[in-house]
């Protein structure tokens, strides 16, 4: 078996966050990322998707966002491209194609199992695989029945294969208002969800909210540790969004209460004929890998930590989760932070055996 540091489970934002954080406190973390290549998630979102935040807030330490226009709001493709030539400059073990299958605790290390059978023996564990892989589909009001096609948003791309067609998007975020407005443009769709669509607008006083939220300390405030269950987030809006919604493109109805067939029933009892359903419904942490580490997740699912620190298990951390300590700590502004501050106490962790 092979001995190494720190096993970082994840090639993606955090996962590659995390590794530059190790290697500046003289660890040499192995990254382990199950797909062939170090771009995380971004490949995989629909095609349209820009970064919320302008390309000046939306980097990793050591390397700013490349461009001209440092206020633009970065496409999907510019960002799987900074993540890879990020992970090029990187001093570090990243293997790509090496999926973790189990994490086990061998004495006071970690047994990291791959898929394929190979072992790695690691001092200290760092799971920063995303949430990508775990699409949440909630159990809705008549779903089961519903025979028409239901995705989730992690299987959308674009509107030109549901052109002309009856739509309904189940969802109230920012990816639900989005992929609702742009299946607008080609067919009829609705937005359907449990009550008002909030929004925040995109810009104060001529600046983008990330100024604004950097600017009063609003971004890193440590405000996780206070959540028991992450907050709604409104809707970032430059104005484009609600106005799509007052024109009824597309419309916003509540959420349906059942279904028969392909038809879907509305709270008034209309039934209408739809031809698919799109659930921007989130994600949940993907951490099946953990499963058989006891004390490491709670009995839904999620991981028990503190600010990235595993609660009950030494020497595993988790970096990029949601509200991990600040509203930016799943964000490319914002994981860099919380994975220097969890390579610190790992090194100190480490230090003390």
């Amino acid at each position: 078996m092979e001995h190494i540091d720190v096993a970082v489970i994840g090639g993606g934002q955090s996962g590659l966050a995390a590794a530059h954080a190790l290697l500046r406190r003289g660890l040499r973390p192995v990254v382990l990322e199950a797909s062939d290549r170090t771009a995380g998630s971004w490949p995989h979102y629909y095609d349209s998707l820009t970064l919320f935040s302008p390309a000046r807030y939306s980097s990793l330490p050591g390397m700013p966002f490349p461009g001209a226009d440092s206020d633009r709001y970065p496409h999907r493709d510019e960002v799987a491209a900074y993540l890879t030539a990020y992970a090029d400059r990187l001093d570090a073990d990243i293997r790509t194609g090496e999926r973790v299958t189990s994490v086990r605790r061998d004495g006071s290390a970690f047994d990291v199992v791959l898929e394929g059978g190979g072992r790695l023996g690691a001092r200290a564990v760092v799971a920063a695989s995303g949430t990508f892989g775990r699409p949440h589909r909630p159990e809705l009001p008549g779903l089961v029945e519903f025979t028409g096609q239901v995705l989730h948003a992690a299987d959308y791309r674009s509107p030109a294969p549901f052109t002309g067609g009856r739509l309904v998007v189940v969802g109230a975020g920012n990816s639900a208002v989005q992929i609702a407005a742009e299946l607008a443009t080609t067919a009829r769709a609705t937005l359907a969800t449990r009550g008002p669509v909030k929004f925040a607008a995109q810009r104060i006083l001529g600046r983008d909210l990330h100024f604004w939220t950097a600017r009063t300390g609003l971004d890193t405030a440590p405000l996780g540790r206070f959540l028991s269950r992450p907050p709604a987030q409104p809707v970032l809006d430059d104005g484009r969004y609600r106005a799509a919604l007052a024109a009824g493109r597309p419309e916003r109805r509540p959420l349906f209460t059942g279904a028969d067939g392909t038809k879907l029933v509305w709270p008034d009892g209309q039934r209408e004929e739809v031809d698919a359903v799109v659930l921007a419904t989130g994600y949940r942490p993907d951490l099946p890998y953990l499963a058989g580490l006891g004390g490491a997740m709670d009995t839904e699912g999620k991981p028990r930590h503190r600010e990235g620190l595993a609660a009950d298990v030494p020497g595993l951390a988790f970096v990029g989760l949601e509200w991990q300590r600040s509203l930016s700590s799943n964000s490319l502004r914002g994981v860099g932070r919380d994975a220097e501050r969890i390579a610190r106490r790992l090194v100190a962790h480490l230090a003390r055996r």
